[in-house]
């Protein structure tokens, strides 16, 4: 990311080498083409636009666009539009609670004491299908749209993804892998220090954080100058990699397959690291902290986004006989007996 006298006032660097500027291609989206109608903001978010557009069509070619990843069904966009209900249902208290206590209790402190508790990796020997097996005993507390063991889910976002992009099979493993930090939770860990969206400590919550408005008043970080800006400890387009993210299971996964040398692409551990990063990858947030690599990454965890969501379904895959093609890839990307 290259920054003028302005952090939001950058030029993002195209496929082939081009500056692209607020007013290159997007007026006919019904966008300004003079920076200045702009404020600091809006125009991040202007740029942040026409970089992941970039981005998607060099991941995934020119015809990306949210019809096309849906099939193109109208009906299956609006069966899609239950999914991530947080106003109401069956579970909604359930999880407001566990929302509620993470945006209390996640803090710069917090989440630093936790790299170190389990940075040593000495918790637990195990194979990848011994993890898997162990989330037969979790159902996750944050989630509005399932009640059942998170080890189906495991193979349920792998299946989708194995459907959709045969030839890509580190991604198919990537769909088992994914939620396998959520073994925290047998370890003791609380449910709102493992699971449910991720979000950056160290800087004010933004309002694409879900509960944002109701959860985060008695969180001390909120009361600490250094904290409880928009960029708080962190400078500008610093990069995701440097920001210190809320405690879960998905960067103690990430952490494990770095410990244990998976053999798999940069892409696998970017998505695993920041699949549950939805007030970025979905709502558009935090973008002042985002570097051009993100937002060349942004398409892949989009993506695989679609698969972990909206695979969901009390239709429970047969394990039994999915787990020899999924120990083959064990096999060829992380095989043996882990540390965790």
């Amino acid at each position: 990311m290259e920054t003028n006298a302005h952090p939001c006032e950058a030029t993002l660097t195209g496929s082939g080498g081009d500056s692209i500027g607020i007013g290159t291609g997007l007026e006919g989206r019904g966008l300004p083409k003079n920076s200045q109608a702009l404020g600091g903001r809006a125009q991040a978010r202007v740029l942040h636009t026409r970089g992941h557009l970039r981005a998607r069509e060099r991941v995934w070619g020119p015809d990306s666009s949210p019809v096309h990843l849906t099939g193109g069904h109208p009906e299956m966009a609006k069966e899609k539009s239950r999914f991530r209900n947080f106003a109401s249902g069956l579970l909604r208290d359930r999880v407001f609670t566990t929302y509620q206590l993470m945006h209390t209790h996640q803090t710069v402190d917090f989440v630093r004491k936790k790299h170190a508790q389990f940075g040593g990796f000495s918790y637990k020997r195990m194979t990848i299908l011994e993890a898997v097996s162990l989330l037969d005993g979790l159902v996750d507390a944050s989630d509005p749209d399932v009640d059942f063991p998170n080890s189906f889910h495991a193979f349920q976002t792998a299946e989708g993804i194995r459907k959709t992009h045969p030839d890509k099979d580190w991604f198919h493993l990537v769909g088992l892998l994914h939620d396998l930090g959520k073994v925290l939770a047998l370890a003791g860990e609380p449910q709102w220090a493992v699971v449910g969206d991720t979000f950056p400590v160290g800087c004010r919550p933004q309002a694409s954080v879900v509960f944002y408005d109701s959860t985060f008043q008695d969180n001390p970080d909120l009361q600490d100058p250094r904290y409880s800006t928009e960029l708080g400890m962190y400078q500008p387009h610093c990069g995701l990699e440097n920001v210190l993210m809320s405690w879960g299971h998905d960067e103690y996964m990430y952490q494990v397959m770095k410990f244990n040398k998976f053999s798999l692409p940069p892409e696998a551990f970017y998505i695993v690291r920041f699949h549950s990063f939805y007030p970025w990858h979905t709502g558009g947030g935090y973008l002042q902290l985002c570097s051009q690599r993100d937002l060349d990454m942004l398409p892949w965890v989009q993506e695989f986004n679609k698969f972990d969501l909206y695979t969901k379904s009390a239709e429970l895959p047969d394990v039994h006989e999915l787990r020899p093609y999924y120990q083959g890839l064990i096999d060829k990307f992380c095989p043996g007996v882990l540390s965790w």
